[in-house]
């Protein structure tokens, strides 16, 4: 997955800096859509092969690295542009990229796994397996991922309006520091907030960090200047940190080895439906309740979420004592 999802996306974005018109743009975009996926794949992978005891702080690490891209990537896009030209920045993405191909194919050893039986074959019997109590576990980890980048996301079309109403100056930038700054901060807490839900439980830490973000978004709807939002957007992503990792975490403890794959790509389109949905809900609640209800009613639902998980650890069984 990881060599197909990096040699497309190195041919897709070459393309792009040939593309001529609007709508073969739109198409490229598309087929690099298509044929991306590494993010997430790594995900799989890292859940799978790395030991359980340690998958906290593995994903963490791997998160760590997702968000770097993240940050550096749109600064990185917005240099490169005056000094070669926007063609030239997408053609340099595609050979960057083409590494990254390069490197998977050759450096990247996947530890080689039993052959599946009849029984997992097929993707009914293996969910007809698990328990209902794992399947509980599972479900509700599917909600979580999928609100959690439903309310990150749903900040995105409203943040520079946002700033505006601020009277910030140079919108477009400070868009940027206000963005970077929850990936800022997620950078720095992921694999330390990891390795503590190794040791302690991804349950608490899940549940924390979900009441830690609400918190932190609260004051959001009320800042004076964007100083303020950015500080509290860098501490939202402290928190931010430790939820897809302690998701991701669970989901490899809780099912067994041979579904894990499955489950966790599951989970990775849950997490894609709240991208979509996100930024949807985020633009209308802003426009017709304005801009403050976006960060309370975020706030609102990944309450909601900690007090799930919360009720989850609370309820000792075979499976969650294990988390």
């Amino acid at each position: 997955m990881l060599i197909r999802a990096s040699l497309g996306m190195a041919v897709a974005m070459s393309l792009i800096g040939l593309a001529q018109t609007v709508w073969q743009l739109l198409l490229l975009r598309l087929l690099a859509g298509l044929l991306g996926g590494y993010a997430s794949g790594a995900t799989i992978l890292v859940a799978t092969q790395t030991p359980k005891a340690r998958s906290g702080w593995a994903l963490g690490v791997l998160s760590s690295g997702i968000m770097a891209g993240s940050l550096a990537g749109p600064l990185i896009g917005g240099v490169l542009p005056p000094l070669i030209g926007i063609r030239n920045t997408f053609f340099l993405a595609g050979g960057v990229i083409f590494i990254t191909f390069l490197a998977t194919l050759l450096l990247l050893h996947e530890m080689p796994r039993k052959a599946p039986s009849r029984a997992t074959d097929s993707a009914l019997p293996a969910v007809v397996k698990l328990s209902g109590e794992q399947r509980r576990m599972i479900t509700c980890m599917f909600v979580v991922a999928s609100l959690v980048m439903f309310s990150t996301m749903s900040v995105e079309p409203i943040i520079t309006v946002y700033l505006r109403q601020l009277k910030t100056d140079n919108v477009t930038m400070m868009a940027g520091v206000v963005m970077s700054a929850t990936a800022l901060g997620s950078i720095l807490a992921a694999s330390r907030l990891g390795r503590l839900a190794d040791r302690i439980g991804y349950l608490p830490v899940l549940a924390s960090c979900l009441a830690m973000t609400a918190l932190t978004l609260i004051p959001q709807a009320w800042v004076s200047n964007v100083w303020q939002l950015a500080a509290l957007r860098f501490f939202m992503g402290l928190a931010l940190g430790g939820l897809l990792p302690c998701v991701a975490a669970i989901i490899r403890h809780t099912v067994p080895n041979e579904v894990a794959g499955r489950m966790l790509g599951y989970s990775t389109s849950s997490q894609y439906l709240g991208q979509v949905l996100g930024p949807l809900a985020g633009g209308l609640l802003g426009g017709y309740l304005g801009m403050g209800s976006v960060f309370s009613g975020t706030a609102m639902v990944l309450a909601a979420c900690s007090i799930m998980v919360g009720r989850m650890g609370m309820i000792r069984t075979p499976v969650s004592s294990k988390l």
